[in-house]
C-alpha cells in the first residue's frame, strides 16, 4: 500500500534547479532533515549552542572532557560524574595490536593520516565484544571508545610516518595533553594543552554538516557505529569540508609578514580568488569559535615567542571586515586554527584528522539521536535521459 504523498514548502538560500520533476534544492541547502536537541546555529548573529549552553561559556568554563559529555548525554555533568567520565576515556586508551598495525604500516608508506582514520576506525569494529547489541547504552560506549581511539591513531600515524618509535598513551594526563604527549613524546606545556583542547571544544559539533550527514546516512541503514564513523571521515577528508585551516595557514606563509598584508588580499579579490577561512554557508556575522580562538592563539603565539602569523593575520582579518563584510563574509574558526597548529609543530596532513578527534563526539551523538526517530535515507533524482532504446548487439555497435 503506498504512502499518501504530502506537498511541502521548503525555503532555501541555495541554488535552485528547475527539473522537469520539479524544483531541486542543489546540495540540499537548508533542508531540515531531522530534529535534534544536539546543537544550534544563529547564523544571522552568529551564536552557537551545544545543548542549549551558549559556546562562549563552554569555551571559557569547561574542558573537552565536560562539553563530550555534555554532548553525548545530554547534561553537564556533575563533578563525580566527570571524574568517572575521564577516568572511562582514559581506561580506553589502548587499541588491538592488529588495528595498530594497520594505522602504522599506512603510515610507514606515508598514506594519508585520514585513510589511517578511515581504516583504522573500521577495523576497530572488527574488535566489538558484542557487536550485535544495537542499544543505546552500547552506542554511548563505543562512542566513548572512538574518541579514545582517534587521537592514539594519528599519533602512531604520525610517529610511524617520520621512524619514530611509539609513545604510548598516558592514563594520567587529560585527553588534549595525552595527545600531545603521544604526538612528541614529552608532556605538554599548560598553553599548549590549551590550544588543543580549546579547538576540540570548539569543533565537537555542528549541527548537519556533510560528515554528520554521512554519518546519519550510514547509521540508517542500521550498520554499525563504527562503520558510520568511518563515513563521517570519508567525507571530512574532502578538501570543501576539512582542510580550510591548512590553506588559511599557507596564505599567511605566502604573505610572509604583517605589511605585506593587505596587498595580497586586494590582489586575491581583484582577481575573484577567494581569501582562506573566510565566509560560511551558516554563519553570515563573525563565526564565533573564531572571535574564542583568536584570543587563543594570541596567548599561544606569545607563549612561543613568535607573533608572526597572529600579526599577519590580524591585517588580513582588517582588509576581510573593510572588504568583504559588506557582503556577509566573515573570518571563521579555520582562519585562526591553522596558526595555532602550525605554533604547536603539527604538519599540515594532521590538521584535518584532529578536527575528526573532536568532531566524532559530535558524529556519534547525531547517529545515536537519529537512532530514536529512525528512517532509512532514501531520496530520489530526476532522470533526463532517454527511455525504452533499442538494444543493439555488440557486434552492430558504431
Amino acid at each position: 500500500m503506498s504512502e499518501e504523498v504530502k506537498e511541502v514548502k521548503i525555503e532555501t538560500s541555495g541554488k535552485v534547479i528547475q527539473s522537469p520533476c520539479g524544483p531541486i534544492i542543489h546540495g540540499l541547502e537548508d533542508v531540515l532533515v531531522k530534529t535534534t536537541t544536539i546543537s544550534d546555529i544563529d547564523g544571522k548573529n552568529g551564536i552557537l549552542w551545544y545543548r542549549g549552553y551558549r559556546i562562549d561559556d563552554l569555551a571559557k568554563y569547561s574542558t573537552f572532557e565536560e562539553v563530550a559529555y555534555l554532548i553525548l548525554y545530554g547534561k553537564l555533568p556533575n563533578r563525580k560524574e566527570l571524574e568517572d567520565f575521564k577516568a572511562l576515556l582514559a581506561s580506553y586508551r589502548d587499541l588491538p595490536n592488529e588495528v595498530y598495525s594497520i594505522v602504522t604500516t599506512l603510515g610507514k608508506v606515508k598514506a594519508h593520516p585520514m585513510h589511517a582514520l578511515e581504516a583504522g576506525v573500521a577495523a576497530l569494529g572488527a574488535f566489538d565484544e558484542n557487536p550485535s547489541d544495537y542499544s543505546k547504552e552500547a552506542n554511548l560506549r563505543r562512542a566513548i571508545k572512538l574518541t579514545s581511539a582517534l587521537p592514539i591513531m594519528i599519533a602512531a600515524h604520525y610517529r610511524a610516518s617520520r621512524g619514530l618509535d611509539l609513545v604510548k598513551p598516558r592514563t594520567d594526563l587529560s585527553h588534549a595533553a595525552n595527545f600531545l604527549y603521544m604526538m612528541f613524546g614529552k608532556e605538554p606545556d599548560e598553553t599548549s594543552t590549551k590550544a588543543i583542547d580549546l579547538y576540540l571544544v570548539l569543533h565537537i559539533d555542528h549541527e548537519v554538516p556533510a560528515s554528520t550527514f554521512a554519518t546519519l546516512v550510514a547509521i540508517s541503514t542500521w550498520t554499525d557505529l563504527y562503520s558510520a564513523i568511518a563515513a563521517g571521515i570519508a567525507a571530512l577528508k574532502g578538501p570543501l569540508h576539512g582542510g580550510a585551516n591548512e590553506a588559511a595557514m599557507k596564505q599567511y606563509l605566502e604573505i610572509g609578514r604583517p605589511e605585506n598584508a593587505r596587498a595580497y588580499v586586494e590582489k586575491l579579490l581583484a582577481e575573484g580568488k577567494r581569501v582562506m577561512g573566510v565566509g560560511h554557508r551558516v554563519y553570515k556575522a563573525y563565526d564565533p569559535r573564531a572571535r574564542i580562538y583568536k584570543e587563543l592563539v594570541r596567548q599561544l603565539s606569545e607563549t612561543k615567542g613568535d607573533m608572526t602569523w597572529y600579526r599577519i593575520a590580524e591585517e588580513v582579518e582588517k582588509v576581510v571586515l573593510e572588504k568583504l563584510a559588506p557582503k556577509k563574509l566573515y573570518p571563521n574558526i579555520d582562519f585562526w586554527s591553522g596558526i595555532a597548529m602550525y605554533l604547536l609543530g603539527i604538519p599540515y596532513e594532521y590538521y584535518t584528522p584532529i578536527f575528526a578527534m573532536s568532531r566524532v563526539v559530535g558524529w556519534a551523538a547525531h547517529a545515536i539521536e537519529y537512532l530514536d526517530q529512525h528512517r532509512l535515507f532514501r531520496p530520489r533524482a530526476c532522470y533526463v535521459g532517454p527511455h525504452d532504446l533499442p538494444y543493439i548487439p555488440i557486434d552492430k555497435r558504431q
